[in-house]
């Protein structure tokens, strides 16, 4: 049973997949704009909104020469990532978006493995197998997948690809800066690494809605999630933290129907179920 500090941790973990689950409904309703106009401007109000805070805080933003082109690496990625799984959305459902997309543990598991020489253990091996066989269900047994639900499917797994990529990138730096200095540099390099494909898909006039649903995006899931994420790890264990964090999938997967009438097959729910267990497995 979680006791002080452990439940204040778990409340902070539960708040901060709230925030993320709102991510990708928010998504659906700025589909107005182009995926590179919702990603080039969450990402930069997030930072934004981020280096606000460390203002408040006191909190200096000045970044250090030789650490610059190591941003510029693992921004690069990062806007890779936030460009596939938005681009998603676009294309296949948010329960197969979120589903596929949270394949990333199991990556970083294997890559871990082959860069670092870091052994998986029995249970992650048996929950990377999981993930695939997951996988399989929802791309292959899906009743109704087509071309372009297959297509959003292949930019969700290239989501999880990137973010493997850049939480492994990220390793260094992460630990050589402060949490806020690291995110804003992070959101902000990546943001201004995709405003040119936001410029060249340019779908103004814009009306309201769509441009609240992207403030939303960089308030909820990248400013407030993001920051509760993190102070939930100093409360209590990462793992457990990344577990309770996993179920950002359920909470999409309900937000989705909720607002969206956007329902699931009994396919996409064994297929998310197979595929939970496995990062569950693997992030245990």
């Amino acid at each position: 049973m979680l006791r002080g500090e452990e439940l204040k941790g778990a409340g902070l973990a539960v708040a901060a997949t709230a925030c993320f689950s709102a991510g990708a409904v928010l998504v659906r309703f700025a589909q107005a704009l182009s995926p590179f106009e919702v990603t080039a401007y969450r990402l930069l109000l997030g930072a934004a909104l981020v280096g606000a805070a460390a203002r408040i805080r006191g909190l200096p933003l000045a970044l250090e020469g030789r650490l610059r082109l190591q941003v510029l690496g693992v921004g690069l990625v990062a806007a890779l990532h936030f460009l596939t799984f938005i681009s998603s959305i676009y294309y296949t459902t948010i329960a197969h978006a979120l589903t596929l997309t949270y394949t990333a543990p199991a990556m970083v598991a294997v890559a871990s493995g082959l860069l670092f020489r870091e052994r998986l253990r029995a249970r992650q091996a048996l929950g990377i197998g999981l993930a695939v066989v997951g996988i399989a269900i929802l791309a292959g047994f899906e009743p109704t997948l087509t071309a372009r639900m297959l297509t959003g499917d292949l930019l969700a797994l290239g989501a999880a690809a990137s973010f493997a990529a850049y939480s492994l990138l990220g390793r260094q730096l992460r630990a050589a800066l402060p949490l806020l200095r690291y995110v804003f540099w992070l959101y902000l390099t990546a943001g201004l690494l995709t405003l040119p494909l936001a410029g060249a898909t340019l779908t103004a006039p814009y009306a309201s809605g769509p441009l609240l649903a992207v403030a939303l995006q960089a308030l909820l899931p990248l400013a407030l999630g993001h920051t509760l994420y993190n102070a939930a790890v100093r409360h209590l264990s990462p793992t457990l933290v990344s577990l309770i964090a996993s179920q950002e999938v359920t909470g999409g997967v309900l937000l989705g129907w909720v607002l969206l009438g956007e329902g699931v097959t009994p396919t996409t729910f064994a297929g998310m179920a197979v595929t939970l267990a496995g990062i569950i497995l693997v992030l245990l």
